[in-house]
């Protein structure tokens, strides 16, 4: 389970000189295999997105620009139906994986009862996900219909069959991630996090195929359809594992989902579903009331700020599984240690690529140049970014409670989700992406950081002197 990177101290490394280079990488940059796989697939994404935005800018209208950003933001409804199941999967699995070893061609010895009740988290897995997909793919194809019917604004798109496309590539990448979420709890973390890197890679390539053929709004179903194509032959590979799990007898050491899971996976749900309106509202809400073309330049600068979150925020997420695996050992020092070493550089990292993009915002804007006109005015563009640094942060403490297999941050969430709805609907429709922004970054500052805070500290005094 070593794919990828030679190891620490191969012949690889020692003949090229490349182990000082490596150590030096993890000791400052806090790099490892792991972080190493995410943060490239999330460079690769964030470098793609700018050819993306480009070729975006070249072949689509301004209108249709709308209609490709608020894809997404509806395709992110599928969030009803995962309910925050796939965290749940991967905490769950890296709990029990921490009594069980997984040999190099997936045998599995161990703790007999840790070893049923993993299979009893893949089987509750496959069987939700599977229902859930044909739901899913039926709602977003008869919501989003209704919704681009309704909110026409003049424009004369063909936008049908782009999005019943994108619907249904959605719906069965939705069985194939909890499977990714299982298998990093297994301890697949950079198996997984270079899987990742080839689905970005792959879904880029057929997105861009599709601008260039002059079929731009089938651009969003060929990103999904590239993490299907990636991912299937990876999973063939992992066949015995996989299979071995869903044909194991769990009795009678099954989990008992409704006791042992359900309270903490309903907290989760509601807290993934309150983040749809607090991250994916102003698309659909620009689009109603101000048109397509508004919602166009929203969703490119939400591209710009979600990219570069997603590149920060890896230095915290692939430790996700490794601190289930430190709190189910009781190593809370090294946990710390681990956290907060990740945080530092994830927010570093954050706030030195959003400088960057200001800056070119600025110098797009003085020059007059035609690109400036498909994203959000500078200064606006950085209070987004600045709300954004925020997210990163909070994110970080959630993953670190999450970890513990408590959701603390329902209240949070939930309140956070109100505040954020409500300016975004009522600023949004009165004052468009100006007051939408403002709006966000006011709740994110004055409730969010703080109340994460108090959470964070609260719960980590009380759990660690147990």
């Amino acid at each position: 389970m070593t794919e990828g990177f030679p190891e620490r101290n191969s012949p690889a490394l020692r003949g090229f000189g490349l182990e000082p280079v490596r150590s030096w990488m993890r000791r400052v940059l806090g790099l490892d295999r792991a972080i190493g796989f995410t943060v490239l697939a999330r460079f690769w994404a964030s470098a793609a997105g700018l050819i993306t935005v480009v070729l975006i800018v070249r072949f689509l209208s301004p209108a249709e620009q709308g209609y490709y950003y608020t894809f997404g933001s509806l395709v992110a409804l599928q969030i009803m139906f995962e309910l925050g199941f796939s965290f749940v999967i991967l905490q769950m699995a890296s709990h029990e994986r921490a009594h069980l070893d997984i040999s190099p061609d997936y045998e599995i010895t161990g703790d007999p009862v840790a070893h049923a009740r993993l299979a009893s988290v893949f089987q509750k897995s496959v069987r939700w996900y599977s229902a859930g997909a044909i739901l899913l793919a039926a709602f977003l194809s008869v919501a989003g219909s209704y919704f681009f019917s309704t909110h026409q604004h003049g424009a004369s798109v063909s936008w049908h069959v782009p999005w019943y496309t994108v619907a249904i590539a959605t719906a069965v990448t939705f069985q194939i991630d909890p499977i990714l979420s299982f298998m990093e709890g297994c301890g697949f973390v950079s198996n997984v996090a270079r899987l990742r890197l080839v689905q970005a890679v792959t879904g880029s390539f057929l997105a861009w195929g599709a601008l260039l053929c002059h079929h731009g709004l089938f651009a969003p179903a060929m990103i999904v359809a590239g993490n299907v194509l990636a991912a299937s032959p990876w999973l063939y590979r992992k066949r015995k594992l996989l299979l071995g799990l869903l044909r194991y007898k769990p009795d009678p050491h099954r989990i008992q989902w409704k006791k042992e899971v359900w309270p903490f996976q309903w907290r989760i749900a509601i807290s993934w579903l309150s983040g749809y309106f607090i991250y994916q509202l102003f698309n659909p809400v620009l689009f109603a009331y101000h048109g397509p073309v508004a919602a166009g330049r929203m969703g490119m600068s939400l591209t710009l700020a979600n990219a570069l979150q997603s590149v920060a925020i890896s230095w915290i997420n692939t430790k996700s599984a490794p601190f289930g695996t430190m709190i189910a050992r009781k190593k809370y020092d090294e946990l710390d240690r681990s956290f907060f070493k990740a945080l530092q550089q994830s927010v570093a990292v954050f706030l030195a690529g959003a400088f960057l993009i200001c800056c070119v915002s600025v110098y797009l804007a003085e020059s007059h140049n035609h690109f400036a006109q498909r994203i959000l005015d500078p200064a606006i563009l950085g209070i987004l970014l600045l709300s954004t640094a925020i997210n990163v942060t909070v994110f970080g403490l959630a993953i670190y409670l999450r970890a513990h297999k408590q959701e603390k941050f329902l209240f949070n969430s939930v309140v956070g989700a109100v505040l954020v709805a409500s300016s975004t609907y009522f600023l949004g429709r009165l004052y468009g992406a100006t007051g939408m922004v403002l709006g966000n970054f006011a709740a994110a500052l004055l409730f969010g950081l703080p109340s994460a805070l108090f959470v964070f500290i609260k719960y980590r005094r009380v759990w660690h002197a147990v």
